[in-house]
């Protein structure tokens, strides 16, 4: 009897596409089975078994508008009818709401970042998809589309910063920083990485992020480390 109450790791979640309206399910993974193991310095989350980064997009089966739980339900008229020509007219009606390879999930990363663009969403969110879309690249070992993408989430946190469009979302003007910084120094500009890790460290008397002012310490101090072994 047991058995037959058994909890299962993914659950049907009930959608509403907020574009064309139509109604699906989608899988996404219950908080029990989410066991951190790590955290890259870029914050890419390593998990034990189950990855609920894998159900992070809602992908609609019938017009292919992909989006995640916190896209804003607005759309202009010019993004409306962009999205339903340069997506819907060429989407072959079909399912994401499956269980989830990783390059299943790619696929939904990539349709999310480009239904992004078309709405000329905030740079600070297409960063976070590019990034994501870097981390599944490294969860499969590919690291030239890893660096790819890891290139294309740095062009947009640089051009957030630079406009200032972080502002009033969940990522903190520090944590925008910092990242240019990982996300530099993983694409070999040392130059530019210093710099940024340097402006992290300038904010630690007044912010409450401290574990991120610990990371670029660490990371200044290695950079430095390794520059003085070359000299």
């Amino acid at each position: 009897m047991r058995s037959l109450n058994k909890i299962e790791p993914l659950f049907d979640k009930q959608c509403t596409c907020l574009l064309c309206q139509t109604k699906f399910t989608t899988k996404k993974l219950r908080s029990r089975f989410v066991k951190l193991i790590k955290m890259d310095t870029d914050f890419f989350p390593v998990y034990a078994e189950h990855n609920p980064l894998l159900y992070y997009i809602n992908v609609c089966p019938a017009c292919g508008f992909s989006y995640n739980d916190d896209t804003i339900p607005y759309f202009s008229p010019e993004s409306k009818m962009s999205l339903l020509e340069k997506v819907s007219s060429h989407w072959i009606p079909h399912s994401f709401g499956k269980e989830r390879s990783i390059e299943d999930s790619i696929k939904t990363y990539k349709l999310a970042a480009y239904c992004a663009s078309i709405r000329k969403e905030k740079h600070i969110t297409l960063a976070g998809l590019y990034l994501r879309i870097a981390w599944h690249y490294r969860l499969l070992n590919n690291t030239e589309q890893e660096r790819r993408f890891i290139n294309l989430a740095l062009s947009e946190y640089e051009t957030s910063y630079s406009v200032g469009d972080y502002q009033g979302t969940q990522v903190t003007e520090l944590r925008t920083i910092y990242l240019i910084a990982d996300l530099s120094k993983r694409t070999n500009n040392l130059e530019q990485a210093t710099k940024y890790y340097s402006k992290v460290i300038e904010q630690q008397k007044r912010t409450v992020e401290t574990q991120i002012v610990k990371l670029a310490k660490e990371s200044w101090q290695e950079i430095r480390d390794s520059h003085k072994s070359l000299i």
